[in-house]
């Protein structure tokens, strides 16, 4: 057995979900946030048989999308005067980050 833990992006959780119970795979889904963005993600367990591991994957990948965001960034004055605005960037975000792990011992209690 694997543990599959899949974050994605907030907007594309209950997609993700949604069509993971449809094909008949049941998932925990956890609210965390994103380091870089502090932007709201979802981290997703799914614990799977290995001979259906390609099959969740393939679910996560078709219903996580990247997007493209503009964000502010912000330059450090090396003057001491403090922080400098810069100009906004555009960045990739969304899609997903999966882990697999493997699970020595499930129990259904």
């Amino acid at each position: 057995m694997k543990l599959v833990i899949a974050i994605v992006n907030h907007d594309d959780a209950n997609a993700v979900t949604q069509n993971l119970t449809r094909h008949g795979f049941s998932s925990t889904k956890l609210s965390t946030t994103g380091g870089f963005l502090l932007s709201g993600n979802a981290t997703l367990l799914v614990g799977v048989e290995e001979e259906k591991l390609e099959q969740v994957i393939d679910l996560i990948r078709e219903y996580s999308h990247s997007r493209k965001h503009v964000v502010p960034s912000i330059d450090y004055d090396v003057t001491g005067m403090g922080y400098l605005p810069a100009m906004p960037v555009e960045v990739t975000v969304g899609g997903a980050t999966v882990f697999v792990v493997d699970v020595e011992r499930f129990e259904r209690l």
